[in-house]
C-alpha cells in the first residue's frame, strides 16, 4: 500500500486539502497521513473539527511576533524529522504558504515526490500578494505534480517551463465548499438566529473580508472609510466584517467603522459561519484568494480589494472585478451591485471559472495511475 502525507498550517490550506483527504481516505489504495504545522492555530482547528479531520502530526509553529524568517527555520526543523519517519511516497501539499514552500523544500532534501494542489497561480508581482507570490513559484521549481486548477494556470506553469506531469483539475475549493453546505444542511443550524442575531429577515446583507499585509497602513484606512461611506449611503444595508485578529487590521477597522450603526466588525468566524454568511450576502468585498473561488459558486458577486490578483480568470469571468485600494473605486463600484440590478445579476450569473466540484476525485485518479 503506498503512503501519502498531507502537511498544511493554514485555514485555508485545510479547506481546500479536506476534500482531497476526504478521497484518498476512503480509497483503499493509500495509507493517509496527515501533519499540520497549525501556522494559524485556533482557525486551524475549527476546520478540522468542522471536516472530522485528526492530524497524526501537530507541529504547533506558531509563536507570538514571529517574523517570516523564523516562522520559515522553526517550520524547516520541525517538519524534517516527520518526513523522515513517515517515509511516504508522496508529500501534498495545497497553494502558497510558508507551510508550503517549506515542506516542499524539506520533501526535496529527502528526495520524496511532491504533489502541489493549486499550482501556477500568477499575479505576477513577487511584492503582492507577499510572500505568497514567491511561495508559490519556488514551491513550483520543486513539485513533481502540478494540480493546475484552471487553464490559465496550467499555461503559467508552461511560460515558466513546467510542461509534464501538469493537470487542470478544478479547484478543490469548490468541493470543500459543497461539501461543506451539505454539511450545514444536516446540521440544521441556524446561525442567524444564534451567531447572527442581528441579522433582520428583508435587509441585504454586504460581506467583507480584508487582512493581507500589503494593504496595511493608509491603503487599509482607504479601504475602511469607502465601507465608511457606503453604510452612510445605504442604512438599509447590513455590512458584516468579520475582522482579522491582527492589530494593524483591528485598530483601523475600529477606528473607522465602529461607530457606524449598520456595520457590525465580529470576531473571525470558523468557516460553517463564513460559508453561511456568504450564502445569505447580496455581495462581497474581499482580498482572500479562497473567497474569490467561493463566491461565484454561491452567485455572489465579488469586488476584490487587491491592486493584482494570482485569481485572473474571475476577473475575466465576470464574476470578480478589482477595486483594489481606491477609495472611489470601492464607492463606485458597491454602489452600482447595490442598485443595478442588471449589473448584479450579470456577475451574479456569470459562469464560476474555478470548476464543478469534482477536483479531489480527478487527482485521486492522477496520483492512483503515477504512483504504481
Amino acid at each position: 500500500m503506498k503512503k501519502v502525507l498531507f502537511v498544511f498550517g493554514t485555514r485555508p490550506e485545510a479547506i481546500k486539502l479536506a476534500p482531497v483527504i476526504r478521497v484518498f481516505r476512503d480509497s483503499a489504495e493509500f495509507e493517509t497521513r496527515i501533519c499540520v504545522t497549525a501556522q494559524h492555530r485556533e482557525m486551524l482547528d475549527q476546520v478540522l473539527d468542522f471536516f472530522s479531520i485528526v492530524p497524526d502530526h501537530d507541529l504547533s509553529i506558531m509563536q507570538p511576533g514571529q517574523s517570516l524568517a523564523d516562522l520559515t527555520a522553526n517550520a524547516l526543523t520541525a517538519i524534517a524529522p516527520v518526513l523522515k519517519s513517515e517515509k511516504p511516497d508522496l508529500v501534498f501539499v495545497q497553494g502558497d504558504t510558508t507551510t508550503v514552500l517549506v515542506t516542499a523544500l524539506a520533501a526535496y532534501y529527502q528526495h520524496i515526490p511532491v504533489a502541489h494542489v493549486e499550482a501556477g497561480l500568477r499575479s505576477f508581482d513577487k511584492l503582492s500578494p507577499f510572500p505568497e507570490e514567491i511561495n508559490r513559484k519556488l514551491t513550483t521549481a520543486i513539485a513533481d505534480l502540478h494540480f493546475a486548477p484552471t487553464k490559465a494556470a496550467a499555461k503559467n506553469l508552461a511560460a515558466e517551463g513546467i510542461k509534464e506531469n501538469v493537470y487542470v483539475t478544478g479547484n478543490t475549493v469548490i468541493d470543500a465548499l459543497l461539501h461543506g453546505l451539505e454539511i450545514l444542511d444536516r446540521q440544521e443550524k441556524d446561525y442567524g438566529k444564534e451567531e447572527f442575531s442581528f441579522l433582520k429577515p428583508g435587509r441585504r446583507l454586504v460581506l467583507i473580508t480584508c487582512h493581507r499585509r500589503e494593504s496595511f497602513g493608509e491603503p487599509f484606512a482607504e479601504i475602511c472609510r469607502a465601507i465608511g461611506e457606503l453604510a452612510s449611503g445605504f442604512p438599509d444595508v447590513v455590512f458584516v466584517y468579520p475582522v482579522h485578529l491582527n492589530p494593524n487590521i483591528r485598530e483601523h477597522a475600529g477606528k473607522y467603522l465602529s461607530d457606524r450603526q449598520n456595520v457590525f466588525l465580529i470576531d473571525p468566524v470558523p468557516y460553517p459561519q463564513l460559508i453561511w454568511l456568504m450564502k445569505r450576502s447580496h455581495m462581497v468585498l474581499t482580498d482572500s484568494g479562497g473567497i474569490q473561488e467561493e463566491a461565484p459558486t454561491l452567485g455572489k458577486p465579488v469586488l476584490v480589494l487587491r491592486e493584482v490578483t494570482e485569481r485572473q480568470e474571475g476577473i475575466e469571468a465576470g464574476t470578480a472585478k478589482l477595486v483594489g485600494r481606491d477609495f472611489d473605486a470601492i464607492v463606485d463600484e458597491s454602489r452600482k451591485l447595490l442598485t443595478d440590478e442588471y449589473a448584479w445579476g450579470r456577475m451574479a450569473n456569470a459562469v464560476n471559472p474555478y470548476g464543478d466540484g469534482k477536483a479531489s476525485e480527478q487527482i485521486l485518479g492522477i496520483v492512483r495511475r503515477w504512483i504504481r
